[in-house]
């Protein structure tokens, strides 16, 4: 048997139509590398797992008997991994032709890579941004007082989702959105693939922190690319999946830049909080939507949980 090029790691809770397609792509796309898939199913009520073992009976399937959460749930595929690199991919991002063997390539030809990801789309087809700067109280400060899209040119206000910059070349970034991730397995065996403290969201983030905190680089590969209809696997949950972002932003910040400046983090947490549920309460005020009024309550929901995170 050759040796495995890459190891694709799916995390699944009750997205079986998402889940079945992210793995019909996989396999109809892969074609140079050797491969292996592991997907874990984190308690799904919807036949998720019956679906795995029906269509796709060559997928290594992990059932756990409750939801461990995104992170843990990685970390347990890990130990079934035996590819040189692990391909992390989100239940709703779905590659496209020659993604994952370019990805292996790129990372063969670049020793200094730790991860590289692609250029994604939304499912319109319009460029979705997958990288990113590591988050500053800078950058937070800046989002909190919508500079990043009122001046979204500036190399300071929109650093942190790089909008100054059109993703047309290969380089190297902090930190790669992880629906559709490449990761270096020995560097992985080193450092740890998930830190378990982030139930979902930011722990890319954290890990892309780490692979620099140790000499290797991220890069952004737009030559190959995904479609990632981005929050379609967490959207069942959206309050929980929102309050989840900003306690594993805090976590981060907690974790990386110490007491203070978490802190610092928190307030200006909720001096966005403030402003976004006075706007929006305006704004409904004069056209009632039901988005907006989910927003402000989100936000609402923040405020009273933000020091408790």
């Amino acid at each position: 048997m050759n040796a495995i090029d890459v190891s694709v790691i799916l995390v699944n809770w009750n997205g079986r139509e998402l889940l079945e397609k992210a793995l019909s792509c996989l396999y109809d796309t892969i074609r140079a590398s050797q491969y292996q898939v592991i997907v874990v199913d984190n308690a799904s009520s919807d036949g998720s797992a019956a679906m795995v073992r029906k269509r796709f009976p060559e997928t290594i399937l992990i059932e756990n008997r409750h939801n461990a959460g995104f992170a843990r749930a990685n970390n347990q595929a890990l130990k079934y991994a035996s590819g040189r690199y692990i391909l992390l991919l989100n239940t709703d991002a779905f590659v496209h032709e020659g993604t994952v063997d370019g990805m292996v390539a790129f990372m063969d030809a670049h020793p200094d890579a730790g991860s590289v990801g692609c250029r994604l789309y939304y499912e319109d087809g319009s460029l979705q941004r997958s990288c990113f700067a590591f988050p500053t109280l800078a950058t937070e400060l800046w989002t909190a007082l919508f500079l990043d899209k009122l001046l979204p040119r500036s190399r300071y206000f929109g650093k942190y989702q790089m909008t100054y910059w059109d993703m047309n070349e290969t380089r190297a970034v902090d930190a790669l959105l992880g629906a559709c991730m490449l990761v270096r397995r020995e560097v992985v065996a080193r450092i740890g693939l998930f830190d378990e403290r982030f139930f979902m969201y930011s722990e890319e983030v954290d890990l892309c922190y780490r692979l620099r905190e140790h000499g290797y680089q991220n890069y952004y590969l737009p030559t190959v690319s995904a479609t990632h209809l981005w929050g379609g696997s967490s959207r069942r949950m959206r309050r929980e999946s929102f309050l989840r972002l900003y306690e594993s932003r805090v976590k981060f910040f907690r974790k990386h830049y110490g007491f203070v400046r978490t802190r610092l983090f928190k307030s200006v947490l909720l001096l966005s909080s403030l402003m976004r549920i006075v706007i929006g309460s305006a704004l409904f005020a004069v056209r009632r939507n039901a988005a907006m009024h989910e927003t402000v309550h989100n936000y609402l929901a923040l405020m009273r949980i933000v020091w408790v995170f």
